[in-house]
């Protein structure tokens, strides 16, 4: 994968697929160097290293619908699998499904609002596609 060249307000189209991957891996959707995130969820006001200002995101409920959609549609085979394949005790299967769901939530919430918020800045969403100010 290349990296493609820091955004160019002349140029009415950004490319999607690179603002998601950079979004995923918690990078600014603009240069894919600086942080996205300041804390496990909250998203830093402006990229410290291009200056991109990301306060115009609005994930909102999208990467917790998006985890519960995907965790769910993980989960619910693999319940079903161990149900009538193994039989385990109840109380052993609610256990390890529930720290498999936890565990497999908290890494998707983040990456997913990442992925949002590269998709805005890709199609210019909710103040993206204004001239920056840095």
């Amino acid at each position: 994968m290349t990296d493609v060249a820091p955004d160019d307000l002349n140029d009415p189209n950004r490319p999607i697929r690179p603002a998601l991957i950079r979004g995923w891996r918690g990078r600014c959707p603009n240069c894919g160097t600086g942080p996205l995130l300041s804390g496990y969820l909250k998203v830093r006001d402006a990229c410290p290293v291009c200056g991109q200002d990301l306060r115009h995101h609005r994930a909102d409920d999208g990467p917790a619908y998006l985890t519960i959609l995907i965790v769910g549609h993980l989960m619910a085979p693999v319940i079903h699998v161990v149900y009538t394949q193994y039989r385990p005790d109840p109380l052993v299967m609610a256990t390890v499904l529930s720290v498999g769901c936890v565990g497999l939530s908290l890494y998707l919430l983040p990456r997913l609002k990442g992925a949002i918020i590269g998709f805005q800045w890709a199609k210019r969403m909710h103040g993206f596609g204004e001239a920056r100010n840095a």
